[in-house]
């Protein structure tokens, strides 16, 4: 097992430290954490969020959402977390964020932001907002991703990264955000995902 310092150090040298980004006209800023647990192994952990949701009702994404007036995107990522599944932002690492994903529905510019866990958390979850934790392993993911076009009405909807597992599917905005952390980790902790 490779130590979590050498896995941390792996993962922040690739992450912007001081992302700074700047939305279009009519956008919103948000943030979400990708929380990232390192034993007993590697594996990612996601939300399915609440059916009743008037945005993205029942997709699997990861922890987060819109930036309060006056906090850091570092500080909504946090909070959301903790708002949405009980991460203690005492036991979280944030090491640094992936490119921000533009989410053309609803108009918010995501700033994806991973965090480490040494171990599993106990998640206590807002049934306001969120179904379910899943938790996959980071070499399962790696082993199912694929592109995918979706059509409706017989035109491209949209195109992206793909995750089916355990009878769920990570797509959308998320997908795009787990393909950008799993090439860092096949760049920089490659010892992680076999090739």
């Amino acid at each position: 097992m490779v130590p979590v310092a050498d896995l941390r150090s792996a993962l922040r040298a690739s992450l912007e430290q001081d992302p700074a980004p700047t939305p279009a006209p009519g956008d919103r800023l948000a943030a979400v954490l990708a929380p990232f647990v390192e034993t007993p192994e590697p594996s990612l952990v996601f939300t399915v969020r609440a059916g009743d949701l008037s945005r993205h009702a029942g997709e699997i994404s990861f922890p987060g959402g819109l930036q309060d007036p006056g906090e850091t995107l570092r500080q909504t990522a946090a909070r959301e977390a903790f708002e949405e599944i009980g991460l203690d932002p005492e036991t979280t690492e944030l090491v640094g964020a992936l490119p921000s994903v533009h989410t053309t529905v609803s108009g918010i510019l995501v700033v994806p932001f991973v965090g480490m866990l040494e171990a599993p958390p106990a998640f206590v979850v807002s049934d306001a907002e969120i179904d379910e934790v899943l938790t996959f392993g980071v070499i399962r993911l790696a082993e199912v991703e694929r592109m995918v076009e979706i059509a409706r009405d017989g035109r491209r909807f949209w195109r992206g990264y793909a995750y089916e597992l355990d009878g769920y599917t990570i797509w959308g905005a998320t997908g795009w955000m787990l393909h950008a952390l799993l090439e860092i980790v096949r760049k920089e902790a490659a010892w992680l995902i076999p090739a």
